[in-house]
């Protein structure tokens, strides 16, 4: 089963039982300005092949949320938890969007965002009785293009949004 962004950011909310309102600045944080109600039309599950009586698709009622969003929102998580960061001369105010493969974004930038140690990582995931080797871990949240870098796979991320949530939620 293949979880998309959408799904990943309801998981991600529940885990750390962010509100309605803080899903909002933090979308604004990262650049994408989403009203109260828009954001609760990404926090829905895709209905792709499901049409309401009228023959209407309900895609009305949801709000499909792609890569650049999602970075968006990591960004802007990582802003909400750990501060404004002043940027270096030359450097860029927004980061700049790197595309890469939306697991390992995941957990690369939920890392930053609640300051997690390796340790903490492999905590969590094994909370969720997923057990992985401080390498592998490495290799997933390396730069893509680097030679040792390993794609996350969706059991993965799956467990780690899991983890978080027995970790945070209890």
């Amino acid at each position: 089963m293949n979880i998309d962004n959408n799904d990943i950011l309801i998981r991600l909310r529940y885990a750390l039982d962010l509100k309605n309102t803080e899903m909002v600045d933090i979308f604004k944080l990262g650049g994408i300005e989403l009203s109260k109600d828009e954001v609760m039309k990404v926090l829905t599950k895709s209905m792709e092949h499901e049409e309401s009586e009228d023959g209407m698709n309900k895609e009305d009622d949801h709000i499909h949320c792609d890569d650049e969003m999602f970075e968006s929102f990591l960004n802007g998580f990582i802003t909400f938890k750990r501060g404004k960061r002043e940027p270096k001369p030359g450097q860029e105010e927004r980061p700049e969007l790197t595309y890469e493969h939306v697991n390992n974004l995941l957990l690369k930038k939920v890392k930053i965002a609640l300051s997690l140690t390796s340790e903490d990582m492999i905590e969590i995931l094994e909370l969720a009785d997923v057990h992985i080797t401080k390498g592998e871990l490495g290799a997933i949240l390396r730069r893509e293009g680097h030679k040792n870098y390993r794609i996350c796979g969706d059991r993965y991320a799956r467990n780690f949004l899991k983890g978080l949530a027995i970790r945070y939620r209890g």
